[in-house]
């Protein structure tokens, strides 16, 4: 099991929740008169580590980077707001990383034999620490519920000593300068969902199932595809139990026999080629706010320094 805000497994996390690897686009190509975005990899390609892959739609999707810029600016912007009144906010810090480093890092399953030998299915301890203990004493705003700084931050209250609070608090005002719905990426989302369930039915997707899943059985495993393994129910416990350990290496031995990370990642690859192709004008719409939110971001980051 892999996810882990309530420790949870990789099947639901591809589907649930995009962690981003471009950092960047480029147009080339077109779909009619339409460009398509072509997204820019942050680490090199390794054809041996699914992390350095890049999947088409990725060009459509908040990076990392765009998420972090945008998010501190919308803090500095919510900042500056709340001294107007006299108040001081201190924003929650960001949670560190948690499991996979890239979209396509652990969509179609677990690849690092060392982690498996030690963790099973669940990510490095020490990242799980850090993300448990930030979440515990950090993931919070420093503002009460029901305080003027938490009603002046959200929008409680209409106004303090005679000046007038933003619509939806000093939280709207930074919505509103900095994102307005940048990262409404719905499309692009729905896309990438659906063409990860799509490409389980590709022939050549479904005869690397079959022939991991015979390789498996052979280990004494009884799984029909590959992320079953990892979404078992008996593996998501804090636990790392023996039987968790030996189901996942042999998941790697049995996943690099039959190569089902590569046939699986190309399949998608090209469900996804086509579907931009024909949604390319609604993509590129979202890409385009996207971009605005960016550099709305950057000019209040540098601004602020």
């Amino acid at each position: 099991m892999l996810r882990r805000i309530k420790r949870i497994g990789p099947g639901a996390l591809v589907v649930a929740i995009s962690v981003i690897s471009a950092t960047g686009c480029s147009a080339d190509g077109a779909a009619g008169n339409h460009a398509i975005v072509t997204p820019n990899p942050t680490l090199p390609f390794n054809a041996a580590d699914p992390a350095t892959w890049v999947l088409p739609i990725e060009g459509y999707l908040p990076s990392d980077s765009e998420r972090k810029q945008v998010s501190q600016a919308r803090k500095t912007v919510a900042g500056d707001c709340m001294k107007r009144f006299g108040l001081t906010w201190q924003p929650a810090q960001d949670l560190p990383r948690l499991g996979p480093k890239t979209l396509v890092d652990w969509r179609y399953g677990i690849h690092d034999m060392a982690l498996a030998q030690e963790r099973g299915y669940k990510p490095a301890a020490a990242e799980q620490e850090a993300y448990d203990r930030a979440a515990k004493v950090g993931a919070l705003d420093r503002a009460s519920n029901t305080g003027p700084e938490a009603r002046v931050l959200q929008g409680g209250i209409k106004e303090v000593g005679g000046r007038s609070v933003p619509e939806g608090g000093c939280l709207g005002e930074a919505e509103r300068k900095v994102s307005a719905d940048a990262f409404d990426t719905t499309v692009a989302q729905t896309l990438s969902n659906e063409a990860f369930a799509e490409s389980q039915q590709s022939p050549e997707v479904m005869k690397a199932f079959k022939t991991w899943s015979s390789c498996m059985k052979a280990s004494g495993f009884a799984y029909e595809r590959p992320l079953d393994a990892s979404d078992d129910p008996r593996f998501g416990t804090q636990e790392v139990t023996p039987l968790e350990i030996r189901t996942a290496t042999a998941d790697i031995t049995c996943r690099d026999k039959s190569d089902v990370a590569k046939v699986w990642f190309d399949a998608e690859v090209a469900i996804q080629h086509d579907r931009i192709e024909a949604q390319a004008e609604r993509l590129n719409k979202e890409r385009e706010s996207l971009d605005d939110a960016v550099k709305k971001a950057a000019d209040v980051v540098v601004g602020s320094s």
